[in-house]
């Protein structure tokens, strides 16, 4: 059985046993870790999938290793301009072993009755209160000058033609 799984913005397909290696997760090495947006699950064609997630199910693995990746090089070059930038990075990662695939104790993306109507009531007071700070604040206006600067205006002289007579 194998399980899609969303991780550090990603999505990774692993069965049980194997090894993958995850963007950085804060965690000690040997601990268990439990991904619980799980999109899809199945094996042949017994498949599973979730809307975006399956409920009630998880993936639990174990931390075997935190490291670094290998050196990559960056550079910055614009041509003809004479700009180079050159530099390295290595990007921070999580090795991790899946243990097991299925429905376990995940807990449940939405939340509660209760913590939705203390949301609610939380962003009526802030929309109230901007309102009302809105309303309360003048609003100075104000001119700006500009002095207009005459034109000069330049007449051409324009030269006389002296014709002479024979």
């Amino acid at each position: 059985m194998y399980a899609v799984f969303r991780s550090g913005g990603k999505q990774y397909r692993g069965k049980e046993g194997d090894k993958i290696k995850l963007e950085k997760i804060n965690a000690d090495e040997g601990s268990s870790v439990q991904f619980d947006e799980v999109m899809i699950l199945g094996e042949g064609d017994n498949i599973k999938i979730g809307t975006p997630y399956i409920p009630k199910t998880s993936v639990t693995a174990k931390i075997t290793k935190q490291g670094k990746s290998k050196k990559v090089p960056v550079v910055k070059f614009k041509r003809r301009k004479n700009y180079l930038r050159q530099g390295t990075h290595r990007q921070f990662f999580t090795e991790i072993e899946i243990v097991s695939i299925g429905s376990g104790k995940a807990k449940s993306n939405a939340p509660k009755e209760d913590e939705k109507k203390v949301a609610k009531k939380v962003t009526k007071k802030k929309v109230a209160k901007k309102v009302a700070k809105k309303v309360t604040k003048k609003k100075v206006a104000k001119k700006v000058t500009k002095k207009k600067v005459a034109k000069k205006v330049t007449k051409k002289k324009v030269a006389k033609k002296v014709t002479k007579k024979k």
